[in-house]
């Protein structure tokens, strides 16, 4: 498939499942009324649904999508490690502490958006504590290690905060929001996370050419004249900005950052530049289509969309990997 092919498919895709996410959900709505109250509505229960429930959650869904898909193609390449994926230098685990601390402290309850800004605080503070271990020129080796590390570290103070939580409701309310959701999410989400996210596609953007030249390995890459210290603190920022921001808004979505590059690496001839975006449209349209069967599988009980997300992409990712070991023996 060529890769105007493959964009044009995965766009239509990604389009299609955008507006499936519009129409799509427990109110059992008609198209044509939907359409006219997502457009013309107001001040009206159905144009209420449509413009402050459904609208913000096809968005974020999107947005999302592209970040996890992007950065996780991103650190492959990097890395030059199938196995890496955007939770490895520890922003995620940083952004869920922020938000889990926001929720015991009650923070969280003092105004609409102090949980996704303690995720973001979050995620900075974990970001410069990895490009401070790591050092300015330290190798992928060290980041990979930086970011263990902050991971555990993050991991191991939010099972604390939830041991000596003696709440039971806010531990519940800690626990359902790991899960990762896109229910109850308002365009005041958007607001705040999507510039966020494009800041960071755009200096994930910047490493594409060096993500080319690592292929040839580092000696090339530098003959090149290309710095990979700079591409290092691009990628880092990048996938700190966008990942940071999805995971404070959404929680924890896992397997969309490492199991879509592996989807569509075949299809565009395992060059890193062209993973890049495919990986993007890819990752769009999987947590759109995730959420819509989230909503259609159990829409009485809740099922949370990175519960759903863990289920699918473990045994997709198990099988990516039997069908590898094939192929090498």
């Amino acid at each position: 498939m060529t890769p105007r092919a493959l964009f044009t498919s995965l766009s239509v895709l990604l389009v299609g499942l955008f507006c499936a996410s519009l129409l799509i959900g427990p109110a059992g709505l008609g198209i044509g009324e939907s359409l006219t109250a997502l457009i013309a509505g107001e001040d009206d229960p159905l144009a209420l649904v449509m413009q402050e429930i459904r609208l913000p959650r096809a968005i974020l869904g999107a947005l999302i999508g592209v970040s996890l898909g992007l950065a996780g193609a991103a650190m492959q390449g990097y890395l030059r490690n199938p196995l890496a994926e955007p939770g490895l230098i520890g922003v995620s685990g940083s952004a869920a502490l922020g938000a889990v601390l926001a929720l015991q402290t009650g923070v969280a309850a003092s105004f609409a958006l102090a949980l996704p800004l303690s995720g973001l605080a979050g995620a900075v503070i974990g970001v410069l504590l990895i490009l401070m271990l790591a050092g300015p020129r330290g190798s992928s080796m060290t980041l990979i290690l930086a970011g263990i590390a902050i991971s555990a570290l993050a991991g191991a103070l939010t099972a604390l905060v939830l041991n000596l939580s003696p709440n039971p409701f806010a531990t519940s309310e800690i626990v359902f929001w790991m899960m990762g959701s896109l229910a109850d999410r308002s365009m005041s989400h958007v607001w705040l996370a999507g510039p966020i996210m494009l800041v960071g596609w755009g200096m994930i953007s910047l490493t594409a050419r060096t993500l080319d030249a690592l292929t040839l390995g580092e000696d090339a890459t530098s003959a090149l004249g290309l710095s990979l210290t700079a591409t290092r603190l691009w990628l880092v920022l990048g996938v700190a900005a966008s990942v940071g921001a999805a995971t404070s808004v959404a929680g924890a979505i896992g397997f969309v950052g490492l199991v879509v590059p592996h989807l569509m690496r075949p299809l565009v001839g395992a060059r890193p530049a062209r993973l890049l975006w495919a990986s993007a449209l890819g990752g769009a349209s999987m947590v759109l289509a995730a959420d819509i069967a989230v909503r259609l599988v159990l829409p009485d009980r809740d099922l949370k969309l990175g519960v759903l997300m863990a289920l699918v992409g473990a045994p997709l990712f198990l099988h990516l990997i039997y069908k590898t070991r094939r192929e090498f023996a």
